[in-house]
């Protein structure tokens, strides 16, 4: 097996008279359940195994009492492998169920993810394919859409005069640099549809229906479907994205819906239709909806265990330990063996809902009896203590999965990183860098970032600009998300024109800007003084349908208020209410008409 770092050892280890993390003692605790007036007690013969508390049964047969009254949380010493599909649907992929992806890695993949705060819409990104399309046939369609959009059917003319070899792939490409900005994306692709010698097929369509679905443009995302199905172009990915869609929304009820245009369309509901959008439904925090539609769905289909594992983690993620210990005992009666991931599902919620205490006692009797740990058990408990500030502990961690045969990756490593950075223990970060490089698992785009991350958030702008250029030099591409952090970590540090500067240099790159790009890059420019600017940005973010931004409009007002320029308070507010942007709209109005009364008063005076 793999050694761990040996500076890392001599760093953080403890005294070595510590026992290992795998036998060390841990107390089986009992909580009172909020449904009864008694105690949920520990019963039968007691005895300690290898520091886990066993209750009564033969060996090979024993029941691990776990807090929160999971009484078969472990049902058995024997472990059986995992057996079903995944609960990741991310990309729609076919991941392999052997433990190295799939659920595990979905439910919490990035190290400084908010686990409070998922970002569900980015499941839904466009699916990159292998293109042979000529790069700078892209970059100068792109190009035109981009300058020309706007100017009401310019741009479908100036296309028209480029004779643009139109191809599956181009149409892909074209989409996925858009994918942030549906209205130009949109008209592209309706142009595209209009032209003699090309048709959409099942691709083109299902990339459209990725930057609707994430807009939440729900009612061209249903005509588009039945456009579709009309020309017998739906797939599973498409109903598959509606789906996920509406329950990213919270649209339970037509999330459930799309399982009638499935019908329609004699598309079969199989326990992976169901699992999906009981998934779906999961992430997006609605446990109790997608428990419901489970008991209203189980006599049509057969259960599995990802299905129970999907509503598992639906609980789990409200912080409904008592739900989540009921599915677990269900799953048990039925005959189904929880594996790993399953384990890991509950790892994370019980983390997640501050049971440190009874977390490690899991883990411990993963150890003891089975599933044993794997590489992603190991990241859930070191992430935790990264952020909790206990890095001897997480380093702990680390050097026993080392020692257990089991090879850290990338993920392991960034949360270490992430845990040093924290304390501003810059050197030990760096050594990890190039200690990630000498094992065979160097850093990732999500390391880099969790990192550029760190450093914007503690006002580290020139180091997140070290860490940008090693990762430009590793020859990993930077994403939306890396500018973003970049631009704001200038911004914050009042370095306006390096912030402009990473602005410009993500167009070169030929990256679409989201709400949150042109957010941070609003509020930057109102910062310095530039209202006029800012104000150009926030018309285009208008015109091309995306959210209006979560600035301080009465700052940024304020600007034009003092130039006594009403006019263009009003465009706002005709543009923000075209947009449905109301709240923005009646603030834009309120200010024009206060800059109105401040010149009339003036022109009085004089």
């Amino acid at each position: 097996s793999m050694a761990p770092p040996p500076w890392l050892r001599l760093y953080m280890r403890r005294s070595s008279m510590k026992a290992p993390i795998s036998s060390r003692g841990v107390q089986c605790l009992f909580v009172r359940s909020s449904s009864s007036n008694s105690d949920e007690f520990i019963s039968g013969q007691r005895r300690v195994t290898g520091g886990t508390e066993i209750c009564g049964g033969r060996k090979g047969e024993e029941e691990v009492r776990l807090p929160f009254a999971i009484s078969r949380l472990i049902h058995s010493s024997t472990y059986h492998s995992n057996t079903h599909a995944p609960i990741g649907f991310r990309r729609f992929s076919c991941i392999s169920s052997d433990g190295s992806s799939g659920p595990d890695e979905e439910i919490e993949s990035e190290c400084d993810n908010d686990e409070e705060d998922d970002d569900v819409g980015d499941e839904m990104e466009v699916i990159g394919v292998d293109s042979s399309t000529n790069p700078e046939e892209v970059e100068r369609v792109c190009k035109v859409i981009d300058e020309l959009f706007a100017l009401d059917r310019n741009m479908e003319a100036v296309l028209d005069g480029m004779k643009v070899d139109l191809s599956r792939d181009l149409i892909v490409e074209v989409l996925e640099r858009f994918r942030h900005a549906r209205k130009p994306a949109f008209r592209f692709f309706c142009w595209a549809a209009e032209k003699p010698g090309f048709a959409h097929d099942s691709t083109t369509y299902n990339s459209m229906m990725s930057i609707l679905a994430k807009t939440r443009q729900f009612e061209t995302m249903i005509s588009l479907l039945e456009e579709m199905g009309a020309k017998g172009l739906l797939t599973m990915e498409t109903f598959t994205i509606a789906m996920k869609a509406f329950a990213a929304a919270k649209e339970r009820k037509k999330a459930v819906g799309i399982f009638e245009l499935m019908k329609k369309y004699k598309f079969k509901i199989g326990v992976e239709t169901i699992n999906c959008l009981l998934d779906s439904l999961g992430r997006a925090k609605l446990g109790k909806e997608a428990q419901l539609l489970f008991d209203k769905l189980k006599e049509r289909f057969t259960p599995n265990l990802m299905t129970y594992t999907v509503l598992l983690n639906g609980w789990c993620r409200v912080k409904n330990l008592m739900e989540a210990a009921r599915i677990w005992n269900h799953m048990i009666d039925q005959g189904l063996k929880p594996d790993v991931v399953a384990h890991n599902v509950m790892l994370e919620g019980l983390l997640r809902s501050r049971k440190k205490s009874d977390a490690i006692k899991l883990f411990h009797v993963m150890r003891a009896k089975g599933p044993n740990p794997n590489v992603r058990s190991y990241t859930i408990m070191i992430r935790y203590f990264c952020k909790q500030s206990s890095v001897e502990t997480a380093v702990d961690y680390f050097d026993d999965m080392v020692d257990s045969g089991l090879q850290p990756d990338a993920a392991v490593y960034t949360c270490l990183i992430t845990g040093f950075g924290t304390r501003k223990q810059l050197d030990t970060v760096y050594q990890l860098l190039e200690e990630m490089q000498e094992k065979g698992h160097p850093p990732d785009g999500k390391t880099y970032n969790a990192l550029i991350k760190l450093m914007a958030s503690q006002k580290m702008p020139e180091h997140a600009t070290r860490i940008y250029n090693k990762m430009i030099q590793s020859g990993i591409e930077p994403t939306i998300h890396t500018f973003n952090m970049m631009m704001k970590s200038y911004f914050v540090a009042r370095n306006y024109e390096t912030g402009r500067a990473v602005w410009e240099e993500m167009m070169k790159k030929g990256i679409c800007p989201d709400d949150n790009s042109y957010t941070v890059l609003i509020r930057g420019l109102i910062g310095e003084g530039r209202s006029r600017e800012a104000c150009r940005y926030l018309e285009e973010m208008l015109d091309k349908g995306m959210k209006t931004p979560l600035i301080d409009y009465n700052k940024f007002a304020a600007d034009f208020h003092r130039g006594g320029q009403p006019e263009i308070f009003e465009e706002l507010a005709q543009r923000a209410k075209f947009s449905g942007k109301f709240a923005a709209s009646e603030t834009f109005a309120k200010w024009a008409q206060m800059t109105r009364r401040k010149f009339k008063q003036r022109f009085t005076e004089h």
